[in-house]
């Protein structure tokens, strides 16, 4: 993120697929391509990041299948995410919002039914396409400095401009915050939503390392990055989406909003967490063997006992879960998703069948694992039924166990 070359490999994964690469049947048995999964740290500015970059178009532009409306409670945080931010930064009616990496452009309606000028970015042609149908301005393309210069010639300088996990997604974030300071009017405001490297530390939420994920974001390389081109992040604010993420609002240096101590709060969390130092992730690399160890152990006692298992959710970060910890067509008899793109397709390498969650009635297996842990509680919260009368669910992470 700085422009280094002072980087320590601290975590090394299961080489994947990209974790979207999901496989129709005519597909399986041809050759998939595999890419390494290993974790650097920055010795200059304490950012961490993947080794390797995976192609972008291979990422976004064939196989993606990601739709931010299949998750309610992720809708009701985007909902409530507007209103909170026409109140503190005084959004006025007619302003342009921009959305970098809007998806299927859920985020963007609410601001377009509060009266908003909306246009939307993402690189993901489907998902785009139907954004555009249902009457949200989507421009299908890679956000850049270069695009900037276009949207700001076409539509204006931008009111505010807002990124929901996007960032993280980004190979050379700097272009990305030119191109975010070329739009944004005088007195606007850039307010992005990321993961944070310190819940993903603290849980041991390994499973978010994945190609997508070429970034695992602190305040303080934030900080350092925004001062560099003339920015300046004035608060941060730890929110749960995601598993635990921090939205990070941002304005030109000088700009009419005052900075708050969270900044430096947060910043000190980190330093008292070690996260500015690659010692600390050789520990979490040991973590994560401890987790592996304690869920295969749980796994495999069920397995032997003739219990049926079920996987719950094929989100991208499953298909890291499942091959750093063995989780094969032996261990998972089936998945079940919410998300129709993904339903009647098969995992990466494994092959196991993703179906709908009526299968969990129909199949009745004995437990069922959520890969998507991120929202297993309005995922058993929805499926109570299942629990109350035909088996258990079980948490990989933190500490792997059976929901009694």
């Amino acid at each position: 993120m700085c422009g280094g070359n002072n980087l320590t490999k601290t975590v090394k994964l299961t080489p994947t697929p990209p974790g979207n690469d999901l496989l129709t049947k005519d597909e399986i048995g041809r050759k998939e391509s595999i890419y390494p999964l290993d974790l650097y740290f920055c010795e200059e500015c304490y950012h961490v990041q993947l080794g390797h970059v995976v192609d972008p178009e291979i990422l976004y532009q064939k196989n993606y299948t990601y739709v931010s409306a299949t998750s309610s409670q992720f809708v009701d945080h985007l909902s409530n995410y507007v209103d909170e931010m026409i109140k503190l930064f005084n959004i006025k009616t007619n302003s342009l919002v921009l959305d970098i990496g809007s998806n299927d452009g859920t985020c963007l309606s609410f601001f377009k039914d509060k009266g908003m000028n909306i246009v939307g970015i993402d690189p993901a042609r489907e998902i785009s396409e139907k954004a555009i149908e249902n009457g949200i301005e989507t421009v299908n393309n890679f956000f850049s400095f270069e695009l900037a210069l276009e949207l700001r010639k076409k539509y204006g300088p931008a009111q505010f401009i807002t990124s929901h996990n996007t960032c993280a997604h980004i190979d050379n974030l700097l272009d990305i915050i030119k191109g975010v300071k070329h739009c944004l009017d005088e007195n606007g405001v850039f307010v992005l939503e990321v993961g944070y490297l310190v819940d993903v530390y603290n849980n041991t939420w390994f499973d978010t390392i994945y190609h997508e994920h070429l970034d695992f974001h602190t305040v303080a390389p934030f900080e350092k990055l925004f001062s560099r081109i003339g920015m300046e992040v004035i608060s941060v604010e730890r929110i749960s989406p995601q598993g635990g993420s921090i939205r990070v609002m941002t304005q030109k240096r000088g700009g009419k909003f005052k900075r708050d101590n969270s900044v430096d709060k947060l910043i000190n969390l980190e330093h008292e967490l070690g996260l500015d130092k690659a010692e600390t992730f050789y520990k979490f690399d040991k973590k994560i063997r401890l987790v592996r160890e304690k869920l295969n152990k749980l796994v495999c006692k069920l397995k032997d006992q003739g219990k049926t298992i079920a996987g719950f959710g094929a989100p991208t970060k499953a298909t890291t879960l499942m091959a750093h910890f063995g989780l094969d067509e032996k261990v998972l008899d089936f998945i079940v998703d919410d998300n129709p793109l993904k339903q009647g397709l098969y995992t990466p390498i494994t092959h196991i069948p993703i179906l709908s969650a009526e299968a969990l009635y129909e199949l009745q297996p004995d437990y069922v694992l959520v890969l998507a842990w991120n929202f297993a509680e309005p995922i058993m919260k929805a499926h109570q039924m299942y629990s109350d009368k035909i088996g258990k669910f079980i948490l990989p992470m933190p500490v792997p166990r059976i929901v009694e």
